[in-house]
């Protein structure tokens, strides 16, 4: 059934390899999708666990360090979706392409993440730029990190401690980036896969871009051809929590149609909020989708590539 890490420790094996809980990582306790404010709040003083703030805005790219100097929960770093959660651009590989795992793993070393580390990160959106964070650790095989359920809303609502004390760097930190592969779908993977109907795009983005109505960030509107949409906010509730395992369990089935979660490839604008929507489907019990990381930015770099819009 589904498998959710809100109510303690995960240490059952999650999925089959090479997906995150692998041979590599099995049997090793520690959270690996969600922890609620509550659980957190009993270890901020353990050194053992890491705290990333992640909050951003796509349309004004310095509120999320705005936010962090006015106040974050007590001990948490910053990570900047746009300088650490992302690579150099090259203006054909998306706005948001991947880190390189060197430099990825020179971040987290930053701030003193081991491999027993229990990292968690959180945002204001209910896990839109948290889950990219949680992504990159476990593709570089890092299987001990999770994002905070309701983020920032939740854990101030509860009087959670806060602050606008910045933690130092530790900078001793001993990760080893082991990216794995088999966890992406590169753009030319994609073009062969959908030729063959091998897989199942999902849109995380909103209808109304999905549908090519409205663009406010990217320079052509419309969708990968033969993909369906999810829009992520959709998986979660009032709160900025998500909605229960067993309710994003059936939603997600009734998409997939049939399909396993290994034919499904995640994509949103820039491989952000794909994110979200693949913890949404780790967490319904849904294991082993891809992301497309250079999602829709990148495929309409080349104007060869083709486009749908409508409903």
């Amino acid at each position: 059934g589904p498998v959710s890490v809100l109510d303690g420790p995960e240490s059952r094996r999650l999925g089959t390899p090479p997906f995150w809980f692998g041979a590599r990582t099995e049997g090793i306790a520690g959270w690996g999708m969600l922890i609620d404010s509550a659980r957190l709040c009993t270890r901020l003083r353990d050194a053992n666990w890491i705290l990333f703030d992640c909050r951003h805005d796509l349309m004004d790219h310095g509120r999320g360090a705005r936010l962090y100097a006015e106040s974050h929960i007590a001990g948490a770093h910053f990570a900047s979706v746009e300088a650490d959660l992302a690579g150099a651009k090259t203006g054909l590989n998306g706005r948001h392409p991947l880190p390189e795992p060197e430099a990825f793993a020179g971040f987290l070393n930053r701030y003193g993440v081991m491999p027993e580390t229990q990292i968690v990160a959180y945002d204001d959106v209910g896990g839109q730029y948290a889950a990219r964070l949680w992504w990159l650790a476990r593709w570089l095989g890092h299987a001990r990190v999770a994002v905070l359920d309701g983020g920032w809303q939740r854990w101030t609502a509860a009087g959670y401690p806060v602050d606008a004390t910045v933690p130092p760097a530790q900078g001793v930190g001993r990760f080893v980036a082991r990216p794995e592969a088999s966890l992406l779908r590169t753009v030319e993977d994609l073009q062969t896969d959908l030729s063959d109907r091998r897989c199942l795009v999902i849109d995380a983005r909103s209808p109304e871009r999905y549908r090519g109505e409205a663009e406010p960030i990217d320079r052509v509107a419309g969708r990968i051809p033969g993909s369906a949409n999810r829009f992520f906010k959709d998986n979660l509730q009032a709160d900025t929590s998500f909605r229960p395992a067993a309710e994003l369990r059936a939603e997600f089935e009734r998409l997939l149609d049939g399909r396993p979660p290994a034919e499904i490839v995640h994509q949103c604008g820039s491989g952000v909020t794909a994110c979200a929507n693949l913890l949404a489907m780790e967490h319904a019990g849904l294991t082993g989708s891809t992301l497309y990381a250079g999602s829709w930015s990148e495929w309409i770099a080349d104007p060869r590539r083709p486009v749908a819009t409508g409903a």
